[in-house]
């Protein structure tokens, strides 16, 4: 499998964070405004739950503000690192249904968040297919580049943390 980096090739995003089904937003830490200038994406009270796949100093939330943190990389991950982005998904559906609006955010919001925000869109009862298709058509046709990442969620997450830990 192959990952793609965030190469020259892989713009920033025009915006901060889109909403990709009604109270789930995807997101970054950085994006370009309309000039090509790099901004700061951060967040202070506007979500409910905000979960982080890669934290930077001073992005925020703000202080009162539900915070999961659970860095992973952009590329292969193991069992306890795909168990993380089960649980990830497992909080952020369990927010929805509490009528509470989450950001799921990355460095660019495009394929850590996107693998959260697809599988959410899994258990909620969404096909592979349909989560992929519709966290691209939200977010930005470069969300869910990274080719390893669609294999996961095309094979099921859980399935792939057992095979991840049969492998250790």
């Amino acid at each position: 499998m192959r990952t793609r980096g965030m190469g020259p090739d892989v713009p920033a995003p025009d915006r901060p964070w889109d909403e990709i089904v009604p109270g789930l937003w995807m997101g970054g830490h950085e994006f370009r405004r309309s000039a090509g200038r790099l901004e700061f994406a951060v967040v202070r009270d506007e979500f409910d739950l905000v979960q982080t796949l890669l934290r930077l100093p001073g992005h925020g939330p703000d202080e009162g503000v539900e915070h999961h943190v659970w860095p992973i990389p952009d590329g292969p991950l193991d069992g306890t690192q795909l168990a993380g982005v089960i649980r990830l998904a497992r909080a952020a559906g369990e927010a929805l249904d509490d009528g509470r609006k989450v950001l799921v955010r990355c460095y660019h919001g495009y394929n850590r968040s996107g693998l959260v925000v697809a599988h959410t869109l899994m258990r909620r009862g969404s096909g592979a297919e349909e989560a992929i298709r519709l966290v691209r058509a939200r977010r930005s046709p470069w969300a869910l580049h990274n080719d390893l990442f669609v294999a996961y969620l095309r094979a099921g997450l859980a399935t792939v943390r057992q095979l991840e830990e049969l492998a250790e």
